[in-house]
């Protein structure tokens, strides 16, 4: 199947979508349609995150819903408000808003309340064995769990012992509050999992006021019944995780039961998408960092300059489905090309020039008009200042061209873009026998529509004038590994070390000028503005492949 066609058949009636409208169909939400984005703020989401943040902002926005964004801001060791804040950009970029704005932390007293209720009716109990201790006493796949030797702590112990932990008078790591569920259990999430720890650290929000921070699995099932989520939609490595989900939301004193449905993960080839390998990457200075144009990070890729709805398309176009799979680069670089060809206004830049003199030019300078895009008469034109010196690129000339070369060589023709026919008739060596300069000839008759010179050269190349031209540093960027699917155990080992390269080129001066970010450079690419407007980054080639 080609890239252009690889749009889901079913694209908008996936199973969830089928799951949502039986519901609202049977008026089985009396709150109505609510999602949620419960992110971690301990990194930078990356395009497997957005899949996620398009599927609930998506459904949400189609039946006419809600959407939370919540923090699941449990764990403050490793978070920070950096993240936060890059998350809320990083969703609002992407084109969604969000109707509630909530962090885990927010519901930190009603946790503990539950917590204690559990303690009372005897399902949750203070456990002393060491976090080694308790990991090897949980068994394997193949090997019931052994019940831990405080499992038959009396309540009024496990409630005194609970208490004491939030007033700080444990060391760290002493005590747990774990679940009594079932040691014996096939699914080992079922084996008395941990619900509270111990950590003095303080919260980015809380500060000081807690030292026990309750778990994720713990935690994440209460917030959505709370906030009343409709449909708690996940990836399908917590499909696991569901009966626990459940188990907590049934022992609780709470009257609201979310559903939680799970869902493919996106995976990318020729990335890594654990947070652990992009930490690593960025840390050990692999990359720029978590806004480099070559990671997966949703920073990255906005300064790469993927528009954001291209993002959006390519999620639709993979689609919800419950088979995990790995998505080919070349489906998000036709997504990227679609979006930017109907957008990007057009410049001249060429990034290995080679100097063109035109021996018989006498006019000094002229401006030519040309349109800044082919089909889009609402973004103008711009004017491109032409003279007796040039620069095309390196590779447009050969010496002795292969057949059906249609650009330039020596005594050949060639249009120049916008301008006029040119036909060379001497080339310049350096000492060491490097290409330094052709000697050229116009042909004034020839002038880009108002040709009547009646000559017909077989190809046109894009070039910049000397005179006007801007100096501009040019990043092209190639897949960061060099193999499809990096493996976890090996994958700083399938480094592309070539991923970038940098050059210095010359563009029209109006490029500079433009309040414009994103650019096609005329035979070249999709580049764009980076913070500096003289550095360029590549988007994405013209053609399938970088």
């Amino acid at each position: 199947m080609t890239v252009e066609t690889q749009k889901s058949d079913d694209s908008g009636n996936d199973f969830i979508r089928q799951r949502i409208k039986s519901d609202v169909n049977a008026n089985r939400l009396s709150h109505g349609v609510i999602t949620r984005f419960p992110p971690e703020p301990n990194g930078f989401l990356h395009i497997g995150h957005a899949k996620s943040i398009c599927l609930n902002f998506g459904v949400a926005q189609e039946f006419g819903g809600k959407t939370f964004l919540r923090f699941d801001d449990t764990n403050p060791e490793k978070e920070d408000e950096i993240f936060v804040e890059s998350i809320l950009e990083d969703v609002k970029w992407l084109g969604f808003t969000w109707d509630h704005l909530t962090y885990a932390s927010d519901y930190f007293e009603q946790l503990y309340t539950f917590a204690e209720g559990l303690i009372l009716d005897g399902k949750a109990y203070v456990c002393s064995l060491t976090s080694e201790e308790i990991r090897e006493s949980r068994g394997t796949l193949t090997e019931v769990g052994k019940n831990s030797p405080y499992r038959d702590r009396s309540i009024d112990e496990s409630l005194e012992m609970f208490r004491s932990m939030r007033l700080g008078k444990f060391e760290e790591g002493s005590q747990v509050l774990r679940l009594k569920i079932d040691m014996a259990s096939p699914n080992m999430n079922l084996r008395d999992p941990v619900i509270y720890r111990i950590r003095y650290q303080s919260h980015q929000r809380t500060g000081d006021d807690w030292c026990i921070y309750p778990m994720y699995d713990y935690t994440h099932c209460i917030c959505d019944a709370l906030e009343h989520i409709s449909h708690s939609l996940c990836t399908l490595e917590f499909e696991d995780h569901r009966p626990l989900y459940d188990w907590v939301i049934e022992n609780i004193d709470i009257n609201y039961h979310p559903p939680q449905i799970e869902f493919s993960r996106l995976g990318l080839e020729y990335t890594v998408m654990s947070k652990r390998h992009l930490n690593q990457l960025v840390t050990e200075k692999v990359v720029e960092g978590w806004h480099d144009p070559r990671m997966p990070t949703i920073a990255g890729l906005r300064r790469r300059g993927v528009p954001p709805a291209a993002i959006r398309e390519f999620c639709s176009r993979v689609g919800v489905t419950k088979q995990s799979n790995v998505v080919e680069m070349e489906l998000l670089e036709f997504c990227i090309r679609q979006e930017l060809e109907s957008n990007s206004p057009r410049a001249m830049c060429v990034l290995e020039p080679l100097k063109v003199v035109i021996t018989n030019w006498d006019q000094g300078e002229l401006l030519l008009e040309a349109p800044w895009h082919p089909k889009q008469e609402n973004l103008g034109s711009r004017s491109m200042p032409f003279s007796g010196t040039l620069y095309i690129e390196r590779e447009d000339f050969s010496l002795e061209p292969p057949s059906k070369w249609k650009r330039l060589q020596p005594g050949g023709l060639v249009r120049l873009r916008y301008g006029f026919i040119i036909q060379c008739d001497e080339v310049l060596h350096g000492e060491n026998g490097e290409l330094i300069e052709l000697r050229c000839r116009y042909f004034p008759e020839s002038r880009s529509g108002q040709d009547t010179s009646g000559l017909k050269p077989k190809g046109v190349i894009h070039w910049v004038s000397e005179s006007g031209a801007e100096q501009i540093k040019v990043k092209k960027y190639d897949r960061l590994f060099n193999v499809p699917d990096p493996q976890a155990d090996n994958f700083m080992d399938e480094i592309n070390h070539e991923s970038l390269v940098e050059c210095d080129a010359f563009i029209e001066p109006a490029a500079l000028d433009l309040d414009q970010r994103q650019f096609q450079f005329e035979r070249v690419g999709y580049f764009s503005k980076d913070e500096d407007v003289r550095v360029f980054n590549q988007t994405v080639t013209l053609r399938e492949g970088f």
